[in-house]
């Protein structure tokens, strides 16, 4: 499966690739919700291209239920509060009724 970063989200994707950010997330649509440990992910922002596997995937049903498994920095490492990550879901296009319909799906890397 590949996730596209915009190049706005560089810095995340650039965490991916060097290992500070070992946790991503995503709104646990039908695309991302079949994702299991042993899937190959592959990551885009531009020309820039690298891979991870997938050592877990759980669905949670809201950000409040996440929080109570992971620290907001294990999500993106420069928040530290709930009111941060929310911010920052909602901040992309749908999300905030898709993850109130969907829930999120946390995928952690090897």
């Amino acid at each position: 499966m590949l996730l596209v970063f915009n190049k706005i989200n560089k810095d995340i994707f650039e965490m991916l690739r060097d290992g500070r950010k070992r946790i991503e997330t995503r709104a646990a649509t039908s695309k991302y919700k079949k994702i299991q440990a042993g899937d190959i992910m592959e990551f885009s922002c531009g020309h820039e291209r690298f891979s991870r596997t997938v050592a877990k995937a759980m669905h949670f049903d809201s950000i409040e239920s996440l929080l109570k498994k992971y620290k907001p920095e294990d999500i993106n490492p420069i928040l530290r509060t709930k009111e941060q990550i929310t911010e920052m879901y909602y901040s992309f296009p749908g999300y905030k009724d898709k993850i109130e319909k969907e829930g999120i799906i946390a995928i952690e890397f090897t």
